[in-house]
């Protein structure tokens, strides 16, 4: 999905993965363009290697990419997080679900809503319910945290003495009303506001800056690795944020989150008051940070950090 240093290559360094095999190097353009430019890649790469089926995550135009070419290919595509729906088509998002679903023969389902989704759109036979990949990742490195991060220290915060934020998505940042009123929102609030700054939104406030004016409480700091990241989501105040991934760790490190979006695929998120949808107006954002914490507990809504394992089960079976 990413391919600068900050937001890619520090997870690969973090995480001691092995680099890839292929880089695409395809950049930043128009969501036609960069889907074009990865699918005529891929598919050089994929008719080179002839794999028994092409694995994609997520829903990202990587996500889509991969699909297209692997289905254009006829080989096996398999989806990882499948099922998702916002039910918001203006998400860019949402049209790489729909499609990546529709074009895969396995289909590997975080949760039972996904399941759902997927029997009601008639893909039952394809469908797996086997857990979130990305709570097996946070199970194996969690422990980690307190050992190997010191952001905490290097920013100069104090566990539940801050706000972590982050905004990305193209409906916050380049929608100027949208952009200030979050913004606004953050400035405003009890305790000070740690922002790592997804390239997105930097570039986009690079340009707005002279609009929407200085913001004393918000503490920008570059895009900061996977382990720092868990960090600050564990143990801060509370998480805001536009990310789908963010919601569910911070629900999974028991940190309540602040949705700044009207909707969300992490539905399970919102019982009990662990996540609150703000949507991206000043008032509703600050009222919704303010809440207290919930005093329900947290249900086990990802698994039990064996998905991994049960994907390359169904794998090995299909392939063999």
């Amino acid at each position: 999905q990413h391919y600068d240093d900050a937001m890619s290559g520090v997870f690969f360094k973090d995480l001691s993965i092995p680099q890839p095999d292929y880089n695409l190097e395809v950049g930043s353009g128009s969501h036609a363009a960069q889907t074009a430019s990865m699918m005529t890649r891929l598919e050089g790469i994929l008719k080179k290697e002839e794999p028994d089926v092409v694995v994609v995550y997520g829903d990202t135009n990587s996500t889509l990419a991969g699909a297209l070419v692997a289905a254009k290919l006829n080989i096996p595509v398999a989806h990882i997080e499948a099922g998702l729906r916002s039910f918001n088509r203006d998400m860019p998002e949402e049209i790489n679900r729909i499609v990546t679903d529709r074009l895969s023969r396995l289909l590997f389902c975080p949760t039972e809503t996904a399941m759902r989704n997927l029997f009601r759109e008639g893909m039952k036979d394809a469908s797996h319910l086997v857990g979130d990949v990305m709570f097996d990742a946070l199970l194996l490195h969690r422990s980690l945290i307190d050992r190997h991060s010191s952001i905490l220290a290097s920013i100069g915060v104090r566990r539940a003495g801050f706000y972590l934020a982050t905004v990305h998505r193209a409906s916050n940042t380049d929608d100027v009303e949208a952009l200030t009123g979050i913004l606004n929102a953050l400035n405003a609030l009890d305790a000070p506001v740690v922002f790592p700054l997804h390239p997105r939104t930097r570039d986009t406030m690079a340009i707005r800056e002279m609009v929407l004016g200085e913001w004393s409480r918000i503490l920008f700091v570059e895009p900061v690795g996977y382990l720092d990241m868990l960090a600050l989501q564990a143990n801060a105040r509370k998480v805001l944020t536009d990310s789908g991934g963010v919601q569910k760790e911070s629900y999974c490190l028991g940190t309540p989150c602040v949705t700044l979006r009207l909707e969300t695929e992490w539905v399970e998120t919102l019982e009990s008051g662990w996540n609150t949808l703000a949507g991206m107006g000043k008032e509703s954002i600050i009222e919704a940070a303010l809440m207290a914490r919930p005093s329900a507990p947290q249900k086990p809504l990802y698994g039990s950090g064996r998905a991994s394992h049960a994907i390359a089960d169904i794998l090995l079976e299909a392939v063999i």
